[in-house]
């Protein structure tokens, strides 16, 4: 009688290998601001409201008459949290499965490879999503239009595409104006070094598209989490409703702090940017930048340069520890972060909302893996539901940098 490997049987060999630590392992390895912010893994219900108090009663004066007179109540707001959705699937052949057993280490390397890439796939998703404001863009078109090369604006954002991914152009970050209806081209070559990208079909024949154009992921547009460029509002809050709330009424304490220290070296604009967040409250304790933005800072300092170390799990990051107003500041380069930009942080105010782990391998019905219906092969889904949240937007700055 013919055998195949069915999901309860391969279910009990992933559940050997793939535990809740291995699985974080996975998603943390080069995402540090993903690995270090603080983490509630029981976002349940309809939303999550944050509320704020960014002003505190007015009934003040040295004339008890006029503190009587002037009575003005506390000021509160509640950003009010809904999940994003995110998805990574891969399909393992059945034949591929079967031929590897025997040999534990060729089984386990053959599957897992596929699953590994999965949740890896979901982690740098939410890695980048949460440097980025919602929309789901993850580059900008620079050159003209034409032919199958994209010339990405910023070279950096280079680390946001991989070959294989379908993706459709916006004019502004909005599912409204996507061009050509959302008209998809699939990424065909990438190269690194030049910050530019294939695609499998002539450019010109998607209508209206140009050089500006914002690039996003198929399905992503508008519907990725909320993160640090949606709370800490780079330019400053607009009256557009955030979760809920009229940020305009108060900008900083409900948008954040935005300094442009683009005329500046790094380490001034850094330092005059951490003292702006002191100001109004908070406590810095975090900068994020992009590798080549680290670099800039660990040049500067050449040799007055202290390095630091943290580890979450098995996954470790090296820092550079810079003096901040309020305390010792550790300084991560981080892969998803833009390049023009530094994200002062005060984490006590963060937290990476979700429903359970994430991402996690999805199986709310038990199995780890599913037939797939149409084919000899078996399907393993991960994925995510989460939101970004900030309990003092106020106590945070991002600061615009020079780039080289």
């Amino acid at each position: 009688m013919a055998t195949i490997l069915d999901v309860t049987s391969f279910d009990a060999a992933l559940k050997v290998h793939y535990t809740d630590d291995r699985v974080q392992d996975l998603s943390y390895e080069d995402n540090p601001l993903l690995a270090m912010m603080p983490k509630m893994e029981n976002f349940t219900g309809k939303n999550l409201p944050i509320p704020i108090m960014y002003g505190h009663t007015q009934g003040r004066s040295a004339s008890f008459a006029k503190a009587l007179a002037n009575k003005y109540a506390t000021n509160y707001e509640d950003f009010v949290l809904t999940r994003a959705k995110d998805y990574s699937l891969a399909d393992i052949d059945g034949e591929a499965m079967d031929a590897s057993k025997g040999n534990e280490a060729a089984f386990l390397d053959a599957t897992t490879s596929e699953i590994d890439s999965a949740i890896k796939s979901a982690s740098r998703s939410l890695a980048v999503a949460m440097y980025r404001d919602g929309t789901g863009v993850i580059g900008q078109i620079n050159s003209t239009v034409s032919g199958t090369t994209v010339t990405l604006a910023e070279g950096q954002d280079i680390t946001n595409f991989e070959v294989g991914q379908t993706i459709y152009f916006t004019s502004d970050g909005t599912s409204a104006n996507l061009r050509d209806s959302g008209d998809t081209v699939k990424v065909a070559t990438v190269n690194r070094g030049a910050g530019t990208f294939t695609v499998d079909e002539n450019l010109n024949s998607i209508s209206g598209l140009t050089s500006g154009d914002y690039i996003v992921v198929e399905g992503d547009v508008e519907a990725k989490v909320k993160g640090l460029a949606a709370w800490i509002v780079y330019g400053g809050a607009s009256a557009t409703s955030f979760f809920g709330v009229d940020r305009t009424v108060d900008a900083t304490r409900l948008g954040g702090v935005y300094y442009d220290g683009s005329s500046q070296s790094i380490e001034e604009a850094l330092l005059d940017g951490m003292n702006l967040g002191a100001r109004e409250g908070g406590k810095p304790s975090h900068v994020f930048v992009n590798y080549a933005r680290w670099a800039d800072l660990q040049k500067a300092l050449g040799s007055k340069v202290q390095y630091v170390e943290h580890s979450s799990g098995d996954v470790g990051f090296r820092g550079i520890r810079i003096a901040g107003p309020k305390g010792f500041v550790d300084v991560y380069p981080d892969q998803n972060c833009q390049n023009d930009r530094g994200w002062i942080l005060d984490m006590r105010v963060w937290k990476l909302y979700s429903l359970g782990k994430a991402p996690k391998i999805l199986m709310g019905d038990g199995n780890r893996m599913l037939r797939t219906a149409s084919a000899d092969a078996y399907e393993v889904r991960t994925g995510y539901y989460a939101q970004v949240g900030c309990r003092a937007p106020g106590f945070n700055t991002v600061v615009k940098l020079a780039t080289s």
